[in-house]
């Protein structure tokens, strides 16, 4: 069997990482493909949570900051190097499920995930050559100018971190009206839409941040397309398993599987 495609959901806190790793795996089992969720999150206290493989097995964040006596923050950079002394356990318990795609919800603060060297020590060892990472883009932080071009630069960064293909992803646009998601994936579209945005806003030393930082992104690669989903609305599903596929396999389709078993 064809290793599995291998999809690393991150973004900044809130974006909606945890249900839309549940939404699209409700999808491909629809469309006929297995997927093993895999939670890298030790604080996750999500009660409705129910990963198949879960790191909260070996490192929980609430254990970490008892039994070091550290407040929260300081639990999570703690629990985040655990997390890669446990990554083979982890390996070892993904290797007995068989699937087409391993869906990892990452932990919640971004820099946990992007910035910890141990954080490239799991993806190092988890990733095959099927791997991505898809980025999420909340809304909330993607309606403004400002905002939009602060997550493209956070998303560059993590595939400049990570060195894997990058899929940026729209989440919840069941919470905007037409218009407002129209002119955020126009954005991602066309780079000229984006910097007229931005330097219609009143002149500030913001303005000239956003402004520069945009220049330097667009220096070093096109903007990537924007692909907008909601998993409450269970849409643009099929427009992720598409780049997914593009970028696993250069657009060829999976043999849909007869569902996970044991080896």
């Amino acid at each position: 069997m064809e290793e599995p495609g291998t999809v690393y959901f991150t973004g900044t806190a809130g974006a909606g990482k945890t249900n839309l790793v549940h939404a699209f795996r409700t999808w491909l089992k629809g469309e006929g493909y297995e997927a093993t969720i895999l939670n890298l999150d030790p604080g996750n206290e999500n009660a409705e949570l129910e990963p198949d493989v879960d790191i909260r097995e070996w490192v929980r964040l609430a254990e970490v900051m008892q039994e070091h006596e550290l407040g929260p923050n300081g639990a999570q950079v703690a629990a985040a190097d655990m997390i890669a002394l446990k990554v083979f356990d982890v390996k070892q318990a993904l290797s007995e499920f068989r699937s087409d795609y391993v869906l990892v919800d990452t932990p919640g603060q971004i820099e946990l995930f992007a910035f910890r060297e141990a954080s490239r020590a799991i993806v190092d060892a988890l990733s095959g050559e099927r791997s991505t990472i898809a980025f999420l883009f909340d809304p909330a932080l993607a309606r403004t100018p400002n905002g939009f071009v602060s997550l493209l630069l956070l998303s560059a960064t993590v595939e400049f971190r990570f060195r894997l293909p990058t899929v940026n992803v729209l989440t919840k646009t069941d919470l905007l009206d037409a218009a407002r998601r129209e002119e955020i994936l126009g954005w991602g579209d066309e780079p000229g839409l984006l910097y007229d945005a931005v330097t219609r806003e009143t002149a500030t030393p913001d303005l000239q941040l956003s402004t520069e930082l945009f220049r330097a992104m667009e220096a070093m690669a096109p903007l990537a397309t924007l692909l907008p989903t909601s998993s409450k609305a269970m849409t643009g599903m099929d427009a992720v398993y598409r780049q997914l596929q593009a970028n696993f396999a250069g657009g060829e389709d999976l043999e849909a599987s007869q569902g996970p078993t044991e080896e």
